[in-house]
């Protein structure tokens, strides 16, 4: 349908996707960002954030990813989600930037488990709601951030409810009208980044369960806008007002090149663009810069990064929450020059209270450079001088885990058993297993039910 709107195109492709449609490639990402998710929910589950999230919820037949307590598909939606994106160590797309398995894949295991969909259909409408997110992403770069929002809520509604979909078999007419629908629930501020609160957290899960709605609305015969994304009063319009949206990069290709395939898994639970300063950080430590005799460090960066994670700098220099650090690249970049790793336990009251730490964080100072490639790609720079005048420098120019360094599978499973046992699992490879068995069952409710016994059962 070349001459329909752009969610009526979408639609059309979406409600003819088999399994034959998706590359190997493509199949096993949806399969490792499953993996990721799960583990990233084990890690959370006994956090603050989630347990207010837990008590909020809603009685039903639907699983909390390592806990007892069943509920309502939508809030196990936004329960998993809120969990997978809470430490911001999820999977990450570089060129948005946006998170898509805590999206997606919350939002499709609710529907899943509801429905009792197969572990093909689960697969498929992972496969799909990545790709439209990743896509979406593309249309309108750092203009959804400069309106003040955050692109994985945003567009992250759009695509569970496309993702939803896809795995419960909508014809393209529910599925137009699931986008349509979509474009009205979809929301999410930056405000957070002022004060380091725990809104951002929620984000991902609010997409889901959001995007879950409009898609099982437009189903039931619902009806939203033909011309969401390109309207006089549509979605670009309203979140992303300062460019002219480039929709062709909807559909280049699609179906032929899948832009999820290169989505980044992380390796600190940080923000994505402050990781390869971490790197670099670490780099200089293990080069031997005497780290106590630190008198000044300098930082390059992209204008893309200043209002995120760079301003106000006094605040970033002094996060104020254990949350506001992680997307602080000053605070980034003095722990892995004073600890030489950042793990989830380094993001933590304790950290910043480290007057070790906050005496190099404190140091860090940055300048734009006018031909940073981001959003296209994410690169790190620290310079650091030493009391005696000696100068250190060194560069990265990629994301590690990103699709010029990426993680092995092995890495990514690795991931996945050390967030478990950081959530207090014993008996991680058996979780591990049910992911892996997920996607292969005639009905994948029972797999999914399993990720909440058995997380019980190994503590």
């Amino acid at each position: 349908m070349k001459n329909g709107t752009h969610s009526e195109r979408l639609a059309e492709w979406g409600a003819a996707l088999r399994r034959d449609d998706i590359p190997d490639g493509m199949q096993a990402k949806a399969e490792a960002i499953l993996v990721d998710v799960v583990g990233l929910c084990l890690a959370a589950r006994n956090t603050d954030y989630v347990e207010s999230v837990l008590a909020s919820a809603e009685p039903g037949p639907c699983t909390a990813i390592g806990h007892s307590l069943r509920l309502s598909a939508a809030d196990a939606a936004l329960v998993n989600g809120t969990a997978a994106h809470g430490e911001d160590f999820d999977d990450t797309f570089e060129g948005g930037p946006v998170h898509s398995g805590a999206v997606i894949v919350p939002a499709v295991l609710a529907v899943a488990e509801r429905e009792e969909l197969s572990g093909e259909r689960v697969m498929l409408g992972i496969s799909a709601g990545a790709e439209i997110l990743c896509r979406l992403s593309l249309v309108a770069p750092k203009a959804i951030h400069k309106a003040g929002f955050h692109p994985t809520a945003v567009l992250g509604a759009l695509a569970a409810s496309f993702a939803v979909g896809v795995a419960a078999r909508a014809d393209a007419g529910a599925l137009k009208e699931a986008l349509g629908i979509a474009g009205s629930t979809a929301s999410g501020i930056i405000e957070y980044l002022g004060d380091g609160s725990w809104t951002k957290r929620m984000h991902a899960g609010w997409a889901a369960q959001s995007g879950m709605r409009a898609a099982l609305l437009g189903r039931a015969g619902f009806s939203g806008p033909r011309a969401v994304l390109e309207g006089e009063h549509g979605f670009f319009k309203a979140f992303a007002p300062s460019v002219t949206p480039m929709f062709d990069r909807l559909f280049d290709g699609l179906g032929r090149h899948w832009a999820a395939e290169t989505i980044s898994f992380k390796p600190y639970p940080c923000g994505t663009m402050a990781q390869p300063y971490i790197d670099c950080a670490i780099r200089l430590r293990e080069e031997g810069v005497p780290v106590n005799d630190i008198v000044a460090i300098r930082c390059s960066t992209s204008d893309g990064y200043v209002h995120r994670l760079w301003e106000p700098l006094e605040m970033k220099r002094n996060p104020p929450t254990d949350y506001a650090a992680k997307f602080s690249v000053p605070f980034a970049v003095a722990l892995g020059l004073q600890r030489g790793h950042a793990g989830l336990a380094d993001f933590s009251g304790e950290a910043i209270a480290d007057e070790a730490l906050l005496r190099l964080s404190r140091l860090v100072t940055y300048e734009v450079d006018p031909d940073d490639p981001y959003p296209r790609r994410f690169t790190g720079h620290v310079r650091v001088e030493t009391g005696d005048g000696r100068v250190f420098e060194t560069r990265q120019d990629h994301l590690r885990g990103g699709q010029d360094a990426p993680l092995s599978r092995g890495e990514v499973d690795a991931k996945f058993l050390a967030n478990a046992s950081y959530g207090g699992i014993s008996e991680a490879g058996q979780l591990l297993s049910v992911c892996g068995s997920l996607l292969q069952s005639p009905n994948a409710a029972p797999a999914i039910a399993r990720l909440a016994a058995n997380a019980e059962a190994g503590l």
